[in-house]
């Protein structure tokens, strides 16, 4: 299955989540940069208020589509020992990345929020969304660190992502909804005709048309 765009994918994907359109305590979730721009689709489809998920992929030092593990906000890491291993990174460059990754999400969370806080998300039924998913890892760890926030339910919904990696993450979640699911999966550009890159400047307009303005 091909997507158009962004705008396609997101308008696509809320038609899967229709069970949780005009719910109380529904809180829609955004990955940027991409996964933003899919969100604020699912976000008005389903009249739920609307914010960023941070997490960054740490990449192999020289490859860097290739992750050993991921890093969100709030400082938890999941890290992919058999790919640490396989690369030889060492601990200290591990370390050394982890730091800066951390480093960045901080600056972005301060450029896509301003003034806002975090929506909070305890007893909520959260929806956290990307444009698509590969591996896994980015997401794995927005997962590990919402469980920490209490969320009543958690839900994973992509427009794509391999079946295998679907299979995995749904022991993960309450409930993962994932348009597609090709067995053969190079990566998720190849799945869209219009792919361009989502600037952050373009992002705080679309949590504040997404959402109310609140903390």
């Amino acid at each position: 299955m091909i997507f158009e765009d962004r705008e396609d994918a997101g308008r696509q994907l809320a038609k899967r989540l229709g069970a949780y359109a005009g719910r109380a305590g529904v809180v829609v979730l955004g990955i940027p940069r991409g996964g933003v721009v899919v969100a604020l689709e699912v976000a008005r489809a389903l009249d739920a208020p609307l914010d960023v998920f941070l997490a960054a992929k740490l990449s192999v030092p020289g490859q860097e589509e290739l992750a050993f593990g991921a890093i969100a906000e709030d400082g938890s890491c999941f890290l992919d020992e058999k790919t640490i291993r396989a690369a030889q990174i060492s601990f200290e460059e591990v370390a050394k990345i982890r730091d800066a990754a951390a480093q960045r999400l901080r600056e972005r969370a301060g450029t896509y929020r301003a003034h806002r806080s975090p929506l909070a998300v305890e007893g909520k039924t959260v929806i956290l969304v990307d444009d698509g998913i590969a591996t896994g890892a980015s997401i794995q760890v927005s997962i590990l660190a919402l469980r920490a926030r209490l969320p009543a339910q958690l839900v994973v919904a992509v427009p794509v992502a391999p079946a295998s990696t679907c299979a995995r993450l749904r022991t993960l979640v309450d409930e993962l909804v994932c348009v597609s699911e090709p067995w053969h999966f190079g990566a998720v550009s190849q799945f869209y005709v219009h792919f361009p890159q989502a600037g952050d400047a373009a992002l705080p307009p679309l949590l504040w048309r997404g959402g109310p303005d609140v903390p």
